[in-house]
């Protein structure tokens, strides 16, 4: 019993023993995992962070690759932006050399210009003093004439001698004022158009002769003095709209039993003429009234211009015209020339015109188509600027007229020189036209008066030889004595005939005097 209780201490010792030894090892154990599973973990950890440095590196070094891109990007950017400016810099300066070089060769070519100016220069100077020493030659031969002249005069009386001295000074002073008026004439020349233009439009309002009555006025009968009240209208209204829609001006006064419409384009006056009847007719005046039959009227007498046109290119048989000559045609029927109907007179040209031509051998349908279109131009001259044959030629060549008649047409006054038989023939033809007894105002006995008078005061110079009125007086040729009448005299000549000419005659427009000195050497080879 005892032994069973001393084994059994023993026992339960070895047993406890054994069990701190197992507790021990089941502690080591334990920690050992535990240190696995902690050591474990720390490597995950560590493995981890070893990741996330890996992926945090390689997103510094993308960051760092995107920067530095950037960078070089930006880099680039401003080293174009750069270069671009030097070469805008570089462009400047060359805009600005070439500009240099540009100026410098204009200075070239300007200093050029100088040296062959100063050559010029010393040319005339060397012109100058070589007329200078042929004047101081001539001087000396006239100092020499003039001591003979005066040992000659000390053999004469004084009587002589004051005769010759006066003859003498007459001379040099009937020189130097033809050279003086030479000058003026060809001052007054230069300022002659715009003074030209403004005493024309003076005279025109100012000038209230019959004939300009007779030309640019029509008149119009109204039934009753009530009516011209209606025809102003309210405050003038109806009056001021006619004027507009026609083109002309309307005269109402003190007349009994009538009313004047004035303009110079004689188709806008007719229309005007007809439109005022209507209007009394109608007796609804107002505006729109005025408007509506104003652009009735005007196509009725478009229609009526250009039947009289065709008619007119049907009679004398000339074919092919455009309709926009044929309409001017037929405005001729409402324009006259001292009293001569143009339209009647360009037909009778246009015959008078072939009538000569075949008697000469020539086409005379072209002289035929020449006279009738001749004063074409007359239609539209109200409206253009120039004299009649000028427009008229002018206005035809727009229609691919023939060379023959455009001359035709444009010298048929002389204006032009003639480049064809026919031009010659239309001119003819006209003068015949215009001055045949009847045709005109004026009678045949006061036109060869006029006529005969212009060649008389033309004859009544010194120095002048014969005198003839030509192209129906508005022309006069004067034939002077080359011995008597010298250049400079020949300008004071023709200004003292056509002096003469506006003092003592009265005639309708205007007369040109053309003065022809000539010197002629014959001699003979034996």
């Amino acid at each position: 019993m005892n032994a069973v209780l001393l084994e059994f201490p023993f026992t339960a010792g070895i047993a406890s023993l054994i069990a701190f030894v197992l507790g021990i090892c089941l502690t080591v154990v334990i920690y050992q995992m535990i240190a696995k599973t902690r050591a474990k973990t720390i490597a995950e950890d560590l493995q981890r962070q070893l990741d996330g440095a890996k992926k945090e590196a390689e997103n510094i070094i993308k960051s760092a690759q995107i920067e530095a891109a950037a960078e070089a990007i930006k880099k680039r950017e401003e080293f174009t932006d750069e270069a671009n400016k030097v070469r805008a810099e570089l462009r400047e300066a060359e805009n600005r050399l070439s500009k240099r070089e540009d100026t410098l060769d204009r200075q070239t070519e300007l200093l050029q210009q100088q040296e062959q100016d100063l050559k010029k220069q010393e040319q005339e100077v060397e012109r100058r003093v070589r007329n200078t020493e042929l004047k101081d030659k001539q001087l000396t031969v006239l100092i020499a004439q003039q001591k003979n002249q005066l040992l000659k005069i000390t053999a004469m009386d004084i009587e002589e001698a004051r005769q010759l001295l006066l003859k003498r000074l007459e001379d040099e002073c009937e020189h130097e004022m033809s050279g003086l008026i030479q000058r003026k004439v060809e001052e007054a020349q230069e300022i002659a158009d715009g003074k030209s233009r403004e005493i024309l439009s003076t005279a025109i309002q100012r000038y209230a002769a019959e004939q300009t009555c007779e030309v640019t006025v029509s008149t119009v009968e109204i039934p009753n003095d009530d009516m011209k009240g209606r025809i102003i209208g309210r405050e003038g209204r109806n009056i001021r709209a006619f004027e507009k829609a026609t083109g002309v001006d309307v005269i109402v006064d003190d007349t009994p039993g009538m009313v004047v419409v004035s303009g110079f384009s004689p188709v806008r006056r007719e229309v005007a003429r007809l439109s005022m009847e209507r209007l009394i007719q109608d007796g609804r005046i107002h505006p729109s009234r005025i408007e509506e039959l104003v652009a009735q009227t005007r196509n009725d007498v478009n229609q009526k211009v250009l039947q009289l046109g065709k008619d007119a290119a049907v009679e004398t048989n000339v074919r092919g015209l455009p309709a926009k000559v044929i309409s001017l045609l037929g405005a001729l029927n409402y324009r006259t020339s001292y009293g001569q109907n143009v339209l009647r007179h360009s037909v009778e040209v246009a015959f008078l015109s072939q009538v000569m031509a075949d008697e000469l051998g020539l086409d005379g349908s072209i002289a035929r188509r020449a006279g009738l279109l001749h004063d074409i131009g007359k239609a539209i001259d109200h409206d253009v600027e120039g004299n009649h044959p000028t427009i008229g030629a002018n206005y035809l060549k727009r229609f691919s007229e023939t060379p023959i008649v455009l001359n035709a047409v444009a010298g048929h006054h002389g204006d032009i020189p003639p480049d064809n038989p026919y031009t010659p023939l239309i001119a003819a033809a006209d003068a015949i036209s215009a001055s045949r007894p009847g045709a005109r105002r004026e009678t045949l006995e006061r036109y060869i008066k006029r006529l005969e008078k212009l060649e008389e005061i033309a004859t009544s110079f010194k120095g002048v030889e014969s005198a003839y009125a030509i192209q129906a007086g508005r022309e006069i040729r004067v034939i002077v004595n080359a011995n008597e009448v010298d250049d400079e005299a020949a300008m004071k000549v023709a200004r003292d005939i056509a002096k003469k000419v506006e003092d003592e005659m009265t005639y309708p427009g205007e007369i040109q005097v053309t003065l022809l000195r000539e010197v002629r050497c014959v001699e003979y080879a034996k």
